[in-house]
């Protein structure tokens, strides 16, 4: 099993208390999923993405802490591994970048056999790895080329496409577990089949709490302006406030603009 998160922020904001210093930060969680780790920022300004990756355990990562500690951005997708195909080797570690579109699974994938003949010749011929994530991103870029979308920016014939792989992957017997996350750097799709997935959203509105102690003890100083908002997306819930857990099943869109708001999308 692996670990997701995923942000989107109405404004620049540090993410190191989900990355390195909640009671079950990504760091904290990595003492499970020890191999390997990535971060992907996207940059708003050039409209490109940053993607740093390791394979040492995140905890333990003297580099993954620093990037926790210097990260900030207003959309962030990030990812812990726990290896169940492929060995420990950064072709192998989460996000996968492919032009604009950023990818990170959390289970395993059993039909590989089927993806591979579904998967355009030239997505196949970008998989650089040895893992069922990898694969099962070179079969939805198929499906997003085949829908005319992949270059466009996300739109309903995107939700369309995200939407009929995510059930065509579902009513497929013995096709394993695929949550996910997905964007574009505006839009970030959420999917969640077979692992567990939990959402939360700050709103202005929310008392804004500079400083709390957790169930452990932990003291956690949220640099966190009153004017922002944000949705969250993650494998587990990282901190002590109000998560909402995903129905199995459940395809979500997040939106950064004009403020980070979620929809579901029919599947």
């Amino acid at each position: 099993m692996c670990r997701l998160l995923g942000i989107a922020a109405s404004e620049p904001t540090e993410f190191k208390i989900v990355l390195r210093e909640a009671p079950r930060s990504l760091a904290a969680l990595s003492r499970e999923h020890r191999d390997g780790w990535g971060i992907a920022v996207f940059d708003a300004t050039s409209g490109s993405w940053q993607v740093d990756k390791g394979v040492v355990c995140a905890g333990e990562d003297e580099r993954f802490h620093r990037l926790a500690i210097g990260t900030r951005g207003q959309l962030l997708i990030s990812h812990i591994r726990q290896k169940t195909i492929g060995d420990t080797a950064l072709v192998n570690t989460h996000p996968f970048e492919r032009g604009r579109w950023i990818f990170a699974h959390n289970g395993t994938v059993k039909d590989v056999a089927w993806l591979r003949e579904n998967t355009s010749h030239a997505r196949f011929a970008e998989i650089q790895g040895e893992t069922d994530s990898e694969l099962l991103f070179a079969w939805i870029l198929s499906r997003l080329d085949d829908a005319a979308v992949t270059h466009s920016p996300a739109g309903a014939d995107t939700d369309r496409a995200v939407g009929a792989l995510a059930r065509a992957g579902r009513e497929r017997p013995g096709f394993g577990a695929f949550n996910f996350l997905l964007s574009d750097g505006s839009a970030t799709y959420a999917h969640r089949f077979g692992r567990s997935m939990f959402l939360l959203e700050r709103t202005p509105e929310d008392v804004v709490v500079s400083s709390r102690t957790s169930r452990d003890g932990t003291v956690l100083e949220t640099p966190w302006s009153p004017g922002r908002s944000a949705v969250f997306v993650a494998s587990e819930r990282i901190t002590d406030e109000p998560w909402q857990s995903i129905d199995d099943g459940t395809l979500l869109r997040v939106e950064r603009k004009p403020s980070p708001n979620w929809r579901l999308i029919a599947t």
